[in-house]
């Protein structure tokens, strides 16, 4: 009867039950990478030496350096890495999108997360490949802009109200944090990178002000989190900071953005938070 009763419902409604993820995420804030944390990312994928990395380093202005760079950390682990640059219009073979459906770690490199994008929403076929090894079982990782990507509602960097560039925002205020659809493996949070050192927290404030059913996760340089299950565990040398707004609170004058009982959480290596 419950059965029969849930048909009805996606019948009428057309609903369908979310996908439920069988993979991992490993979300890595930008900076150097300390050895544990490249040994936990490698462990966590299940990866045994011999086997490849699929590595997407598309954000970088300079990808072929930004690939050599990240191989390092996987050739001393005695892993293959597979360089998957490749520019809009480029078609790709079989054989490489084979590889890469059978890789069980998908690194995305740091650089602009707007750029990778933009390519990879010009490749469904690609994109679709790396959602589906996630949902499968895999682990997708990325660092810096490959951070960033991880979101459903994902940080430019960009500000909608004064043009010029500036990695740490002067301003909390409404509407102006410039986001774009991410690949969307978190819907809950959104992700800032480079966090506590470029002290970028007026964005993160003014994005969960906005966003009041978001969180907001600041990740700092050589520190990760792990995402499983649900549950995200810190693992790296600094600290993960976690904006909430449970009251949905907000409140603006000219722009400016106020909020009460905005809860701030900040988490150490080998601590946990629920996603």
């Amino acid at each position: 009867m419950k059965n029969t009763f849930i048909l009805i419902l996606i019948l009428i409604y057309g609903l369908v039950p979310a996908q439920t993820s069988k993979g991992k995420l490993f979300i890595i804030g930008g900076g150097d990478s300390p050895d544990f944390l490249i040994d936990r990312m490698v462990k966590e994928a299940g990866l045994k030496k011999g086997e490849y990395v699929a590595i997407f380093p598309q954000a970088s202005a300079i990808p072929d350096s930004s690939f050599i760079y990240t191989s390092e950390d996987f050739e001393k682990r005695i892993l293959k890495p597979l360089n998957y640059y490749f520019t809009k219009g480029e078609k790709l073979s079989k054989p490489r999108l084979d590889s890469l459906k059978k890789a069980k770690l998908i690194f995305i490199s740091g650089g602009d997360q707007t750029k990778f994008m933009e390519l990879i929403n010009s490749y469904p076929e690609v994109k679709n490949i790396i959602k589906e090894s996630y949902f499968n079982g895999n682990m997708i990782a990325g660092t810096s802009a490959g951070a960033a990507v991880m979101s459903e509602i994902m940080i430019t960097g960009n500000q909608l109200k004064h043009k010029e560039y500036n990695s740490t925002f002067d301003n909390i205020e409404t509407n102006n944090v410039e986001t774009q659809k991410g690949l969307g493996y978190i819907t809950s949070a959104v992700i800032d990178q480079h966090f506590i050192i470029r002290s970028r927290y007026n964005r993160l404030l003014s994005l969960v002000i906005d966003n009041p059913k978001l969180k907001g996760i600041g990740i700092d340089e050589s520190t990760a989190i792990l995402v499983k299950n649900g549950e995200a565990e810190v693992v790296g040398k600094a600290q993960v900071i976690v904006f909430k707004n449970p009251k949905q609170s907000k409140s603006s004058l000219k722009d400016k953005l106020g909020a009460k009982a905005i809860v701030l959480d900040i988490h150490l290596n080998g601590e946990r938070f629920k996603l």
